[in-house]
């Protein structure tokens, strides 16, 4: 197993002075160095192929003791030094204070094929950040991790990636719904791959502590290496980091609103500078179609991180981002100016993605309200959004429309309960039905070509909560079948994949109020 090492973070920025792994205040440095912690007893569980080619190493690599050692946290990749990011960031609308990789240990980065990557561990022990943490991880939040990330960049969406899932042979202590119920559970870490790991809180850090000269190396870094069309030097150069950062920000959270995405979690700590998803933590997609759900226990009673509030949230974190980049840019109304494109495009490219998961390529005027009144009708009874979408790709464009049930019968393996379906329900779903049939009219290309279109924009297959809660039951018994059969299914979310369509189905009704298949804490 042979890497080019290139630690462009450590060897280009500022690192803490003090070595001692404690928890502390760290000032003046983007990072700590620290080892990871040495498991008892590593195990590899999973890697991810395309991730392995994507660092230049084979399967006989993975199966490696150097591999196992490395990627559990055993030992350290020679003339590497390990490190935890420092940062801040807003949790739940509330200034935090300094947070930083309390779980989470970055291994170097390393070059392949012309790309730089950074390696982190998640789950590999304590680091200055991890305050009254343990800095672990389990197995149940790391198969949640391990598997999630890869369905997103399968469903096209910018995310960080997974290599590894290895156990470590440690219990680890968790209350999972932090209601005192602590158990202890099998330990795991993930390694994850993305090309950097700077988040909004870096920046917003060092301007809290007013550390200007810090704001601006981390700034011109960042740029350098992973905005390389823009030239350091000036303040039109941040102003326009910025908009890059809002543009792939934006990109990033229409694409989870496309797929039923909820991440659950979107505190600016957990926002990338490079618009990729990250840290998996209580994330869901929608079962039933509702603008206020959201996966998150700690969310519940204010829902800010809900489905329909996703937009919002990214907009308002970042009005912090640009508040930290002001003392470099020192002009309020240019920052104002990329605020309000944002919510401009937002408005824009959701009416686009919306189009087009109806299948609709020619743009008219009256394609907001037919949007606007199917998000109406789609609450009225407990509809699948998933299925909902994929199966609205069969409504053939002559139908003749009785405005009775059979009008629903294309869609309606969809509803959670087709015996609603009657009343004012009906006349109300009848009528969206006759208008988008009316709509498609206007359309020139025919029913096949539109439903091939609209597969392409709408999956058949997503990691519903309860798919992966049946992943984690098996694993926590040793049995990592239904995991790798997760990990190829969701490969081609796409695509009919007749072999598994049994994963084409509404949550069960067993999962609808189970822990871990509907809500999730952040305990992991």
């Amino acid at each position: 197993m042979r890497f080019i090492i290139n630690p462009t973070f450590t060897n280009e920025l500022p690192a803490d002075i003090v070595t001692t792994n404690e928890p502390r205040q760290v000032f003046n440095a983007c990072y700590s160095y620290v080892t990871p912690r040495v498991p008892s007893q590593p195990r590899l569980v999973s890697t991810t192929p395309e991730v392995l080619d994507l660092l230049g190493l084979s399967t006989n690599d993975a199966y490696s003791d150097e591999f196992l050692s490395v990627f559990s946290g055993a030992s350290v990749i020679p003339t590497t030094k390990p490190y935890a990011m420092c940062y801040s960031g807003h949790q739940f609308g509330n200034w935090a204070g300094q947070l930083g990789d309390g779980r989470a240990i970055n291994l170097t980065e390393v070059e392949y094929a012309n790309k730089r990557w950074a390696l982190q561990l998640k789950g590999a022990g304590r680091t200055p950040y991890s305050r009254t943490a343990d800095g672990l991880a389990v197995l149940r939040s790391s198969v949640r991790e391990f598997l999630c990330a890869e369905a997103m960049h399968h469903l096209g969406v910018a995310t960080t990636r997974s290599l590894s899932l290895m156990l470590t042979g440690d219990n680890v202590l968790r209350d999972v719904l932090y209601n005192g119920n602590a158990a202890y559970e099998q330990g795991a870490v993930v390694c994850r791959v993305a090309q950097s790991f700077v988040r909004f809180g870096n920046f917003e850090l060092f301007a809290a502590r007013q550390d200007i000269n810090n704001l601006q190396a981390l700034t011109n870094y960042t740029i350098t290496h992973f905005y390389p069309h823009l030239t350091v030097g000036n303040k039109q150069c941040y102003v326009q980091f910025f908009e890059a950062v809002a543009n792939a920000t934006l990109t990033m959270v229409i694409n989870w609103q496309r797929v039923g995405f909820v991440h659950g979690v979107m505190n600016t700590d957990n926002m990338s500078i490079l618009g990729l998803t990250i840290d998996y933590g209580p994330y869901g997609w929608l079962e039933g179609f509702d603008n206020n759900w959201t996966p998150n226990t700690t969310d519940a009673q204010h829902s800010r991180y809900r489905y329909g509030n996703q937009i919002n949230v990214a907009g308002w974190n970042l009005v912090q981002l640009a508040n930290a980049l002001y003392p470099l840019i020192e002009d309020t109304k240019t920052l104002q100016a990329i605020l309000d494109n944002y919510y401009e495009q937002a408005s824009s490219n959701y009416l686009t993605m919306m189009r087009n998961k109806l299948g609709l390529q020619n743009a008219m005027d009256n394609d907001v309200a037919l949007i606007s009144d199917l998000e109406k009708v789609l609450p009225l009874t407990e509809t699948d959004f998933t299925i909902f979408f994929r199966t609205l790709s069969t409504v053939k464009k002559h139908s003749v429309l009785t405005h009775t049930i059979t009008d629903l019968q294309p869609i309606i393996t969809a509803f959670y309960s087709p015996e609603t379906l009657t009343g004012n329900v009906l006349d109300a779903w009848c009528a969206w039905l006759h208008k988008y049939n009316t709509r498609l009219q206007s359309e020139t290309i025919n029913d096949t070509e539109r439903q091939c279109t609209m597969n392409l924009v709408n999956p058949k297959y997503v990691l519903r909560n309860y798919m992966a809660q049946l992943v984690i039951d098996a694993a926590e018994n040793n049995d990592y079948t239904l995991l790798h059969e997760m990990q190829t299914l969701l490969k081609q979310p796409y695509s009919e994949q007749p072999e598994y369509e049994h994963w084409f189905v509404k949550r069960p009704e067993w999962a609808r109020h189970k822990i871990g298949c509907s809500m999730l804490s952040c305990s992991s």
